[in-house]
Formats: C-alpha cells, sequence, structure tokens
C-alpha cells in the first residue's frame, strides 16, 4: 500500500494514557485521524460502535482474519484486536495522516508491512502510577488488574522496538511531546537518545 500522508504508530501498555494521549493529539492537530480498529472485546458503558472500536463476535473477526482483512491483529488479555485495511484507507481517501492505537504486537506487524511509519512507545512514570491510573479508571476488578501489571513489564520490554519514546508523567508535556514528534522536532525523544535519558526509569519499570 502506497500512503499519500504519513502513518504513526501509537502502543503502550494498558493504563499509560495512550487513548487519552491520542485524542488530545488529533484533537489539536486536523491533518491527523485514527483508524478504528474491530476488537471483541465487549463495549464498555462510555464506549460507541464505530467511533472507539468496531465491536464484533469472535466469529466475525476470524471470518475477517481468514479473509486477510486485517493488517495488523492481536490477543490482549482474551480478546482480539485488529486493523483493517479498509480502515486505513478510508483515512488515505481523506489526504489525512493517520494514527494506529495499538498494542506492540500490532505495532510489530505494522513495521514488517509498512516499514517506514514512525513508531511512538508510551511509557508510565513508574509502576506505582500505572497501577494506581488503573485502579482510578474503575473499568477492571483486582485480578484483571493485577494481569495488566504483570503484562505491562513484558509491554515495556519492547520499547526498544520503535522510533520514539514519550513518557506520559504530566498530561500536557506528553502531548506536546507527541506534537514535536509529528512535526519533526522530536529528536530529542528518539528511542537512542531516550535510552540514555530514561534509563533509570527504564530499569525500574523492568524490574520485576
Amino acid at each position: 500500500m502506497d500512503l499519500a500522508g504519513k502513518l504513526y504508530v501509537i502502543a503502550a501498555p494498558s493504563g499509560a494514557g495512550k487513548t487519552s494521549l491520542v485524542k488530545a493529539l488529533v484533537e489539536n492537530n486536523s491533518h491527523l485521524n485514527v483508524a478504528i480498529s474491530h476488537t471483541t472485546r465487549p463495549k464498555r458503558p462510555d464506549e460507541q460502535d464505530g467511533i472507539n472500536y468496531h465491536f464484533v463476535s469472535a466469529a466475525s473477526f476470524a471470518s475477517m482474519r481468514q479473509t486477510g482483512e486485517f493488517v495488523e491483529y492481536a490477543e490482549v488479555f482474551d480478546n482480539l484486536y485488529g486493523t483493517s485495511w479498509s480502515a486505513i484507507q478510508s483515512i488515505l481517501d481523506t489526504g489525512k495522516d493517520i494514527i494506529l492505537e495499538i498494542d506492540w504486537q500490532g505495532a510489530n506487524q505494522i513495521l514488517k508491512v509498512i516499514p517506514d511509519c514512525i513508531s511512538i512507545f508510551i511509557l508510565p512514570p513508574s509502576l506505582e502510577t500505572l497501577q494506581a491510573r488503573l485502579q482510578h479508571r474503575g473499568q477492571d476488578n483486582s485480578d484483571i488488574i493485577a494481569q495488566r501489571m504483570d503484562a505491562a513489564v513484558n509491554e515495556v520490554s519492547h520499547f526498544s522496538e520503535f522510533d520514539f519514546l514519550v513518557v506520559n508523567d504530566d498530561f500536557d508535556v506528553a502531548v506536546a511531546d507527541l506534537e514535536s514528534i509529528i512535526i519533526g522536532q522530536g529528536n530529542h525523544l528518539s528511542s537512542v537518545a531516550q535510552q540514555r535519558n530514561l534509563r533509570i526509569l527504564l530499569n525500574s519499570l523492568l524490574s520485576t
């Protein structure tokens, strides 16, 4: 697929604030649009089909996967998530740049298919803050939160596979960091630079 615009892949461990950051980024930048993913996850009370996700049955998802409709897909906490080629094409038709808000597994698949995309990984400022955010949003019980925390260490371990690293400590600063990457002024946020700048944080996030 030849992309007329730029493709940004943004991933993060659950609870790091990826969805809120992407929402703010898109609201501030009219040339950006988010490709809406398909999922077998149950719809939450505050979500709308076709706005947050395309909510589908496991059978429908399997059928789409079998017919090659997904550019990427992954299983996350017993639910399936995938981005369709048609979701990307619908944004290309508008002439806008594309954001894919996915997990590291999907990002890895995208990089193989579209290697010139720009990949960004969102880091929490600490594991304690991550857990507090998961508890505060009130979407999961304690067992699910424990699973998400266990998975977070593995997810963070893939940080070096991304082009840029952004820490979501102060929300407004994190949005500004994302915008600096979008306009081509984010060299200080490159994975190489951030592995030096965030050495202590990265070590703490990966310690178990």
